[in-house]
C-alpha cells in the first residue's frame, strides 16, 4: 500500500467527488464553474430579445382590450350654476361625474351652453376656454377644440372631448350624462 492519502471527506483534504485539494465543502452540491457564463450565444440573445417583443406585444394588445372594454361613467343629472352667473361668451370650471372629474361649461356667443370633460384627448392635460379665438385649448402640447362639437381642430389630439349633455331646468343649469 502507499502512504497518499485517499479521498475522505476532512479538512484540507479532497472531497469525496473527485474536488481539488482544500475546496470547500459546498462545492459537492454546486460543481459549476464559472468558465462562458458571462458569453451569450447570438442564437441565444435573438430568442431573448424575440421572447421579450413578444411580452410587450401581449402586454399592448391587452391595454388596448381593457381600454376599450371601458365606458364612461355617464353620470347622474346634476346642478351645475345659475344660467345668469354664467359670463357671455366664457366659461365655467365644475367637477362631473364625480369630483375628481374636471369639466368645463361654455357660453357660445349665441348663447347656447355646451359641456365638455376638461381633459384632452391627447396626454390628459387641462383644456381651457379661448373666447377671442373661439376654440378650446389645451396648453400642454397647442391641442385645439371646437367649443360648439368638441371635435379636434388642430394640434396632436385626434379624438373629439366627451361631452357632457347639460340644460336648463328654471334658471339652473343641470348636467345630465355624458356622451358615450
Amino acid at each position: 500500500m502507499s502512504n497518499e492519502p485517499q479521498p475522505e471527506d476532512g479538512p484540507g483534504g479532497a472531497s469525496a467527488s473527485g474536488g481539488q485539494p482544500g475546496d470547500p465543502l459546498w462545492r459537492d452540491e454546486f460543481p459549476l464553474t464559472s468558465e462562458g457564463e458571462d458569453y451569450v450565444a447570438r442564437r441565444d440573445f435573438t430568442r431573448y430579445l424575440i421572447a421579450a417583443s413578444g411580452v410587450f406585444a401581449a402586454g399592448a394588445v391587452g391595454a388596448g382590450t381593457w381600454a376599450t372594454m371601458q365606458r364612461a361613467n355617464t353620470g347622474e343629472a346634476k346642478a351645475i350654476i345659475k344660467e345668469a352667473d354664467i359670463p357671455e361668451d366664457g366659461e365655467y370650471l365644475f367637477k362631473y361625474p364625480g369630483d375628481d372629474d374636471p369639466a368645463i361649461l361654455v357660453k357660445l356667443p349665441n348663447g347656447d351652453l355646451r359641456a365638455f370633460t376638461q381633459k384632452c384627448t391627447h396626454l390628459g392635460c387641462v383644456v381651457y376656454y379661448k373666447p377671442e379665438e373661439a376654440t378650446l385649448y389645451c396648453p400642454c402640447h397647442h391641442g385645439f377644440f371646437d367649443p360648439d362639437s368638441g371635435a379636434a381642430t388642430a394640434g396632436p389630439p385626434d379624438r373629439p372631448l366627451a361631452a357632457i349633455d347639460v340644460e336648463v331646468r328654471g334658471d339652473t343649469v343641470w348636467a345630465l350624462g355624458i356622451e358615450t
